[in-house]
């Protein structure tokens, strides 16, 4: 059964993985909202419901294979294969670029869809399939738990998430706002961090 918007989030409030506060983000922008994914992807059967949920939207797509980004896209990607009955592997930074590392492969027409926890700018889904596409794998699509933005950024292959959330974000070099303002900021998942 497909969790509605509404369940996913209070997911994320009932394992206390959303967050607020001060954080500033890995695109570099500040934020005083954070949805900590491996918090709620630390409960199984959480993410497995998680999981399902994305599987609904690929059943007739014929995936073979789910990659997910890494760190955040690793458990939510290997769950979404197991929905779907398929190979599930992740990607990671090497000398600044993602690709495939610990005997990963793709095959030629191999299709793909690309899983993330949390998509904001998309830039790192967006390098999965520089490299998947360089493989002449075939994407099926791009998921996500979470979609937080106003504008998707993927433009030529279909995106689904499961809730949207828009919380509100600023520059670095902007004033906070004032209810933060008396807030450290702090990268999430460090040792200071507070709910």
């Amino acid at each position: 059964m497909k969790l509605s918007p509404d369940e996913v989030l209070q997911h994320y409030r009932d394992t206390g993985a959303l967050l607020s506060g001060h954080f500033i983000l890995s695109s570099g922008k500040r934020s005083d909202t954070y949805l900590q994914s491996a918090i709620v992807c630390s409960f199984p059967d959480v993410t497995r419901k998680l999981a399902e949920s994305i599987a609904e939207d690929y059943r007739d797509e014929g995936i073979e294979v789910v990659v997910g980004p890494a760190m955040g896209g690793i458990i939510i990607a290997y769950e979404v294969a197991r929905a779907l009955g398929c190979r599930a592997i992740f990607s990671e930074r090497e000398n600044g670029e993602m690709q495939l590392r610990r005997g990963f492969t793709l095959l030629e027409g191999e299709r793909v869809l690309i899983v993330e926890d949390v998509v904001t700018t998309g830039k790192s889904a967006l390098e999965v399939a520089t490299f998947v596409r360089g493989r002449k794998a075939d994407i099926r699509g791009f998921a996500s738990i979470i979609f937080r933005a106003d504008e998707v950024p993927f433009k030529d292959i279909r995106y689904t998430y499961l809730a949207h959330v828009s919380p509100l974000t600023w520059n670095p070099e902007d004033e906070p706002p004032e209810h933060v303002r008396h807030l450290p900021a702090v990268k999430p998942g460090s040792r200071d961090m507070k709910k």
